[in-house]
């Protein structure tokens, strides 16, 4: 996978369009997401490549929602993204915003799991801990049937994400709590300095 810009250069990139900082760390948490996926599912070759993806795959949500995945190609593209980035991130808006299906074994854990880190986020923040380290995948699964918790967290989107990647919606819950335990210090770690 064609990588063609560096961390700073995308956080740079992601900080132009983000400075709600709700948006970073979620940015900072689907990269860290999808670095664990490269390396879990055996795509550590491609690391760096996933976890730019997960840090730009909003790019255009704070200051575009209604035109999220639409606006993106435009952004991406003058911060110097390539072709391959710019598809994988719009793919994640399929059904909703954009019709480009995923493809790629990235691209549906991206669909899978961005809206999956959202509401194991909430439910972490409900914790004594405040942290995914002690979570299990009972306690989250409860918060999953409670649609009025985390409304904003699209379960059908979640359901069809494990789906695509051929997965119960217990594994895809188990492995997404373990990406965001591998990332949760390095995500508090970068809030901090902002």
């Amino acid at each position: 996978m064609k990588q063609t810009m560096d961390r700073e250069q995308a956080v740079a990139l992601l900080k132009q369009y983000n400075k709600d900082l709700f948006h970073l760390r979620h940015a900072y948490t689907v990269e860290g997401v999808m670095r664990w996926y490269a390396n879990e599912l055996g795509y550590g070759e491609d690391a760096d490549f996933w976890a730019t993806v997960g840090l730009l795959h909003d790019i255009d949500f704070e200051l575009y929602p209604e035109q999220h995945c639409i606006k993106a190609p435009e952004l991406l593209k003058e911060g110097g993204a390539s072709d391959e980035l710019i598809r994988a991130v719009c793919s994640h808006g399929y059904g909703i915003t954009v019709d480009i299906a995923p493809e790629h074994e990235m691209e549906k854990v991206l669909f899978a799991a961005d809206e999956l880190t959202g509401l194991i986020g909430a439910a972490a923040l409900m914790r004594p801990s405040k942290s995914v380290q002690d979570m299990e995948v009972s306690s989250l699964k409860k918060k999953f049937k409670d649609k009025k918790f985390a409304a904003g967290c699209s379960r059908e989107v979640i359901a069809r994400g494990a789906e695509l990647l051929g997965w119960e919606l217990p594994e895809l819950m188990e492995k997404t709590i373990l990406a965001m335990r591998s990332c949760e210090d390095a995500v508090n770690e970068a809030m901090q300095t902002l």
